[in-house]
C-alpha cells in the first residue's frame, strides 16, 4: 500500500483549475473528488472542465494558461496500459504537453495524468483515501500558487534589503 506523508495545505483565495478527462472515469472522478475537497478546504475557488481523454488535457490546459483566469492547473486522468503501446505513446506525448506549457507560460501545471499496469493500481491511487492523487495534486498546486507569488514578490531578504 502506497502511503505519502501529509502535508498542510496552503490557505489560499486562488482560482484552482482542474481538467479532468472522462475516459476511465470511476477512477478520475475518484481523483476529482479529493481534489475539490482538498482545495475547497484550502479556501480556493475550482474551475473544473471534463475533457474525453488524457490527450485532449493538454489542450486546454494551454488554453486556460494563457488565458490568465487560473492561478494553477491541475491536470487528472488515468491511463492502464493494454496490449499495444498506445497507453505509452499517449502518456509520453501528454507529459512532454504538460511541462512545455508550464515552462512556457509560467503556471503551474500539477500533472496527475496517471500511466498505470492494472485496474488494481488505479484502486490505490484514485479511488483510496490514504494516498489519494488528487489529494496530493491539490496540495502541490497550492503550494506551487505561493511559491509563485513568492517569486514575483521576490524572497524574503530582497525584500527585507529594498525596506532599508
Amino acid at each position: 500500500m502506497l502511503r505519502r506523508p501529509t502535508r498542510t495545505l496552503q490557505k489560499t483565495k486562488a482560482t484552482i483549475g482542474i481538467v479532468a478527462s472522462r475516459y476511465n472515469g470511476r477512477y478520475v472522478d475518484g481523483m476529482l473528488r479529493h481534489a475539490r475537497a482538498a482545495l475547497k478546504q484550502a479556501g480556493a475557488r475550482v474551475e473544473i472542465l471534463r475533457v474525453p481523454g488524457a490527450f485532449e488535457i493538454p489542450l486546454i490546459a494551454s488554453r486556460w494558461a494563457s488565458g490568465g483566469k487560473v492561478s494553477a492547473i491541475i491536470c487528472l486522468g488515468v491511463i492502464i496500459r493494454g496490449e499495444t503501446a498506445h497507453a505509452d505513446h499517449v502518456g509520453r506525448s501528454v507529459s512532454q504537453l504538460l511541462g512545455q506549457i508550464a515552462v512556457e507560460t509560467g503556471l503551474p501545471i500539477v500533472h496527475e495524468v496517471l500511466l498505470l499496469n492494472d485496474a488494481a493500481q488505479a484502486k490505490v491511487r484514485c479511488l483510496e483515501s490514504t494516498c489519494n492523487r488528487g489529494t496530493e495534486a491539490a496540495a502541490t498546486a497550492l503550494e506551487m500558487v505561493a511559491i509563485c507569488r513568492d517569486q514575483r514578490l521576490g524572497s524574503p531578504s530582497q525584500r527585507d534589503k529594498r525596506a532599508l
